[in-house]
């Protein structure tokens, strides 16, 4: 019996060394299958660090070619411009492919959108400004440029940007739009032969006369004037979506108005406000008469208007036939009274001295002397009239102490309780765009690329589709310019008259004031603001 125990028993420790010896190879295996993947990975890298393969993710830098003779990958860095080190690359991970992307939208979506501007910024302010359009869904820019942004290091990077067409102030752009019929017209007459803020009121508006041409050639659907330091605020859409909003418009609408918000900024050192502020002041439109005027005095701080510059908001034009500007705030056709309509929820955020150099950029921007008297020649709006008098006749501390005094706000009850009311609110949706779009690479990858990518500027009247004198075509009559101001050839200039459907040109305006309001509605008023 215990020799057939014995027997019994001698297979099972066979068997169990079987299964240790076989356990033993299988790990010997598993570590040898993970040290070659590990060199493998490690190969890999020292061959891409030096050289030897391409960066997957420049595959879809526009331009680079992997497989080209000699290509290597791109290698950003802060030295590639000035502006790197504002429009920099996080440290942080981040999506690599979304670095190089350049949102070149394809033209089968609809609708298509245009923005036009004239603008003298740098890259700095240009780009998170056009990326962030590009994202909610802007498909076309048409850039006038002058000053910063009409430098070589500067325009090139933008002219390298799918969409993006770039237009400079040359002696040749002033004589085509010296033949605008504008000059012969009624409506923008007030505006000529003055200085600085009407000056550059006409210059914008010629501009869009001309973007307007350049929107039909492109196949766009509408048309947007925007200043660079302002963003479009699609709210009340599923989407975040300008293109969702405006495709959403019924069809016989011919322009949106958009309300415009101001910024209000908490700290006097701001450097990037698309990505700094977050707190705006919200425009008379979008509040109830009550509610305005009930907390217009605390809201407006001792400056002269509730919102420190304009508060007419700024408008998309459906581009059609005889679609022509009505100033840099609206549109207006030839042919009809524009049916329009006025958005709820959407605006545009106007970053109003958002930083406290903006007074002296503003100064050095306008030739008048700093007196009462000049600066209502030079500028349309209180608010601007007293910057450009203090930042002319201040000190730096001095200044400082006014900008923190009528522009930054301090008072952290008073925010509470206006954001309580609902005159002050936050918007964070443009901030985390901003923030992502530059800690992703964007930025530096596409001013990376442009400068890769070194080219000939081609000039501007050698482009195929364009006349000979490299503009689109401006039809009729006169006018020149003479010194900084804009004025007609001919002095005896005729003026077409117009019918019912003409309308004046729409400067900015301010928001409605206390001398607005209805003396019988005092008592409520003051109810309504204490409560």
């Amino acid at each position: 019996m215990a020799g057939l125990f014995a027997t019994l028993r001698r297979p099972t420790n066979i068997s169990s060394s079987n299964f240790q010896s076989s356990s033993v190879f299988a790990s010997r295996l598993l570590y040898l299958l993970t040290v070659i993947s590990v060199s493998l990975a490690v190969f890999a890298f020292v061959l891409q660090w030096r050289g030897g393969l391409p960066d997957p993710t420049t595959r879809w830098i526009p331009g680079h070619d992997p497989n080209e003779a000699g290509s290597k990958p791109v290698r950003l860095s802060s030295s590639s411009s000035g502006c790197a080190d504002i429009l920099g690359q996080s440290r942080t991970a981040s999506f690599p492919y979304f670095r190089d992307w350049k949102f070149n939208f394809g033209s089968d979506l609809r609708p298509k959108i245009s923005i036009t501007t004239s603008t003298s910024a740098g890259l700095e302010q240009i780009l998170p400004w056009m990326f962030y359009h590009k994202i909610i869904g802007v498909t076309n820019f048409f850039l006038f440029v002058e000053g910063k942004a009409a430098s070589p290091n500067v325009s090139k990077v933008l002219k390298s940007i799918p969409g993006v067409r770039v237009i400079y102030r040359t002696k040749e752009l002033e004589d085509v739009q010296a033949k605008s019929r504008i000059w012969n017209e009624t409506w923008l007459a007030g505006f000529f032969y003055q200085p600085c803020n009407h000056e550059l009121f006409v210059k914008q508006t010629l501009n869009m006369e001309m973007a307007i041409v350049m929107a039909r050639e492109a196949g766009v659907d509408w048309i947007i004037h925007l200043d660079t330091d302002e963003l479009m605020h699609p709210a009340g859409t599923s989407e975040y979506s300008l293109r969702r909003l405006l495709a959403d418009i019924p069809e016989d609408v011919d322009m949106v108005i958009f309300p415009n918000y101001e910024s209000s900024v908490e700290r006097d050192d701001v450097k990037e406000p698309f990505s700094e502020v977050s707190m705006f002041k919200k425009n008379y439109d979008h509040l109830t008469k009550e509610m305005y005027f009930g907390n217009y005095k605390e809201a407006t701080r001792g400056n002269p208007n509730y919102f420190l510059t304009y508060g007419n908001g700024k408008s998309a034009a459906r581009v059609q036939d005889h679609l022509r500007p009505n100033g840099a705030h609206r549109w207006h056709n030839y042919m009809k009274s524009p049916k329009e309509i006025k958005l709820e929820e959407a605006a545009v955020l106007h970053y109003t001295y958002p930083k406290f150099s903006d007074l002296t950029s503003r100064r050095d921007r306008c030739g008048c002397k700093p007196t009462k008297e000049d600066v209502k020649r030079c500028f349309m709006l209180e608010f601007d009239r007293a910057a450009f008098i203090i930042a002319s006749t201040l000190t730096e501390e001095e200044m400082l102490h006014w900008y923190r005094e009528h522009v930054v706000w301090t008072d952290k009850t008073l925010i509470q309780k206006l954001i309580k009311k609902g005159i002050l609110t936050r918007i964070y949706t443009p901030m985390a765009i901003v923030q992502g779009l530059k800690e992703s690479g964007v930025f530096v990858s596409v001013i990376a690329s442009a400068h890769r990518d070194i080219i000939k500027d081609e000039s501007f009247s050698s482009a195929g589709n364009r006349n000979a004198s490299g503009y689109p075509h401006i039809t009729d009559t006169f006018p020149r310019k003479m010194g900084r101001i804009l004025e007609p050839q001919s002095t005896a200039r005729k003026f077409v008259e117009f019918s019912k459907t003409d309308r004046q040109a729409i400067p900015p305006e301010s928001p409605p004031g206390m001398d607005g309001i209805d003396l019988t509605d005092t008592k409520y008023l003051l109810k309504n603001s204490s409560s």
